[in-house]
C-alpha cells in the first residue's frame, strides 16, 4: 500500500500536514505554501503520494514521488 500524505485546512485556521489515515496533523503551518513544502519533501522521503486540499476539503492536485508503475507523462 503507497503512503499518502496530505495538505489539509485547519478548521482554527492554517493549514496541516497529515498522513494518510491519521486523525491529528503531523505539523501545523501558518500557510498553505508552508505547508505544501514540509508535505512534498516528507511525500519525497518515504516514495509515497501528496494529496493538496483546498479550503473545501476537496482535493486539488496530486503528485507522486515514487512507486507509481505508471508514472505521468511529460
Amino acid at each position: 500500500m503507497a503512503k499518502t500524505r496530505h495538505v489539509v485546512p485547519n478548521k482554527n485556521g492554517g493549514w496541516d500536514s497529515k498522513k494518510g489515515g491519521a486523525e491529528k496533523a503531523s505539523k501545523h503551518f501558518e500557510t498553505k505554501r508552508e505547508a505544501e513544502k514540509y508535505s512534498r519533501d516528507l511525500s519525497r522521503k518515504e516514495k509515497g503520494e501528496l494529496f493538496i486540499h483546498g479550503k473545501d476539503g476537496k482535493i486539488q492536485r496530486k503528485d507522486s514521488h515514487g512507486g507509481d508503475k505508471h508514472p505521468p507523462k511529460g
